[in-house]
Parts: C-alpha cells; sequence; structure tokens
C-alpha cells in the first residue's frame, strides 16, 4: 500500500480511510506492507498500530498487488515503470487517486 496520511504531500494522519482498506485487507489474510514517505513510523505505529516499511526496504519483484492509496510527489516521480518494478510478473496495480494515466494501471476507483 503505497500512502497512508489523510491527503497528500501532508504528515497528518488523523481521518485517513487507507487504515480501514489495510483492516480489509487483513480481514483476508493478506499481509500488507505500508510505505508512505510523508508518515512518521512511529505516529503510525501509536495511532494505528501499523508498522510502515521505508522504500528502500521495498523488494522488487515482492508484491501480488499494488495499491496506489495517496497521491504524493514522490509517487508521481517514481512513474508507472518503477512502481511497476515492484510487483510480480502478473501483479494487478490499483491506482485509488488517479495518480498514473489510465490505460498504465488495471483498476481505479
Amino acid at each position: 500500500v503505497m500512502g497512508l496520511t489523510f491527503k497528500e504531500n501532508c504528515p497528518d494522519l488523523r481521518n485517513t480511510k487507507i487504515v480501514d482498506v489495510v483492516k480489509e485487507l487483513k480481514e483476508y489474510n493478506i499481509n500488507a506492507d505500508i510505505t508512505d514517505p510523508w508518515c512518521s513510523s512511529e505516529e503510525a505505529t501509536h495511532e494505528y498500530g501499523l508498522a510502515l516499511t521505508s522504500n528502500d526496504e521495498l523488494s522488487q519483484g515482492k508484491y501480488d498487488a499494488i495499491i496506489l492509496a495517496v497521491a504524493h510527489n514522490e509517487f508521481k516521480e517514481l512513474g508507472v515503470e518503477n512502481i511497476r518494478k515492484l510487483g510480480k510478473e502478473n501483479h494487478v496495480l490499483y491506482d485509488l487517486k488517479y495518480v498514473l494515466p489510465k490505460n498504465e494501471v488495471d483498476m481505479r476507483l
């Protein structure tokens, strides 16, 4: 899951709905790594009991699905090619915030 904060380019975690997405994934026994360059790992753990994965800890070719959940500039700068490198060969890329071109993602809300 790429992004945890309430809105893009802001460290505020209050009222973030991404926590609900992560909880729903856990109900389906899905292990999710969460990364957010704007979010304090300590605050995420304190407020929601969530451990963040740093961008350096993300592994290429590891993920079955990638959820682009917050439109941080850092994610936009990565671009679709570098984001897709994180996924396995047959992964799915969900763009919840319309960050990437429609023809470059597998699903949008």
